[in-house]
């Protein structure tokens, strides 16, 4: 079939992402961005042939749906591979937060900030976060042993300002890098070794199954009925001598729970448990008990926590083959390469009225969420 050569501006993301984009803002009523909406580029190319689709029937723009488009543009213009199938208003709306896990503080709505965890891995389901602006850009593209040398530093060093790193203090760092860790294959000793300093976000995936269990644990001690519910995990454990060690690293958790009080709010609560992972005694029982463990055993256990062996306790586990699925690894996060400058289109296509030229040219219509509360 003939073929018809439109021409795009050179940009580090694929045209046809542009062009995508450009149809969803027009398929929400947007405008485009102004630096963004100029004539030729994929973008409003995009958003051209939407409206000449859609007209006036147009779906919401709920406040999720505005943060997902911004997400998508934002990846585009830094040429980061983005995955669509999972990552959609909904999911936002999964891992939106009131508080900064990195600093606790509060979250306006122009703080909130969406990153990548991995900086090597793309936009995608398990790799994301919610924090504020200024985690964000303290995190920039480090590792999390980046981030664990800065809070050592900061702990360390007395000639720095306010005991602050690029805005952030020891212990944010210290939260920082263990939320990294997460999403970084470590060996099951080194993993066992880090400290708890922030319960993992939801959706995001824990790469280290020994932190999928330390997590789990954590998470249980804030029920009111956790230390009921820990004993029959520990009931789960493979052999009789892991559990006086088990029951050791308990004791040495429950108090810090419970200066925490009974009615404490959840994010106080949180906070004090994140916290007790700082107490000496609470690490070296947990390093003693995990340690004795291995990948395998640790993975096993967890699989009959997520087969119901802990009633009431929600544990979704992914195979190792598709826990990282859609990241781009291979690539470091970036997106697929792509011819720079043109989009083929067939010419049949070009020359039919704008309204089913957009029908063709579109590759497909997402199916966005757009009436999600705002």
């Amino acid at each position: 079939m003939a073929q018809t050569l439109l021409a795009f501006d050179t940009h580090p993301g694929d045209p046809q992402v542009g062009f995508d984009l450009g149809w969803d803002h027009a398929r929400h009523g947007l405008v485009l961005p102004p630096e963004q909406g100029l004539d030729g580029k994929p973008l409003h190319q995009g958003w051209r042939a939407g409206k000449a689709c859609f007209g006036a029937r147009t779906l919401g723009a709920s406040r999720r749906v505005r943060l997902w488009l911004a997400l998508r543009l934002h990846a585009w213009q830094r040429g980061r591979a983005f995955e669509l199938a999972e990552v959609t208003p909904h999911y936002l709306g999964q891992i939106e937060v009131l508080t900064c896990p990195i600093t606790r503080r509060a979250l306006v709505q122009a703080e909130m900030s969406v990153d990548r965890v991995c900086d090597h891995a793309g936009y995608a389901a398990g790799n994301l976060a919610m924090m504020s602006a200024r985690a964000n850009r303290a995190k920039a593209a480090l590792g999390w042993e980046d981030a664990l040398q800065r809070a050592q530093q900061a702990r360390a060093d007395d000639s720095i300002e306010g005991g602050c790193i690029d805005g952030l203090d020891a212990a944010a760092w210290s939260r920082l890098a263990v939320l990294m860790s997460f999403v970084t294959p470590l060996s099951h000793a080194q993993a066992a070794r880090l400290p708890l300093h922030v319960l993992p976000p939801n959706r995001l995936r824990l790469l280290n199954p020994v932190q999928g269990l330390q997590a789990l644990v954590t998470r249980e001690m804030a029920r009111p009925d956790g230390t009921r519910r820990l004993r029959a995990l520990a009931a789960l454990l493979p052999g009789e001598a892991l559990r006086p060690d088990f029951h050791r690293f308990l004791s040495a958790l429950l108090p810090r729970r419970l200066e925490a009080g009974q009615g404490a709010d959840a994010w106080v609560l949180r906070h004090a448990l994140e916290d007790a992972w700082s107490d000496a005694r609470v690490n070296r029982s947990w390093q003693r008990f995990a340690l004795q463990l291995d990948e395998a055993t640790t993975e096993r256990l967890l699989q009959r926590c997520a087969a119901g062996a802990l009633a009431g306790t929600r544990v979704l586990l992914h195979e190792r083959a598709t826990a990282t699925e859609g990241w781009a690894l291979d690539r470091g996060g970036w997106a697929a390469t792509v011819g720079v400058g043109v989009r083929r289109v067939p010419a049949r296509a070009a020359a039919m009225p704008p309204l089913d030229r957009a029908r063709i040219t579109a590759s497909r219509a997402r199916t966005a969420d757009g009436h999600l509360p705002a």
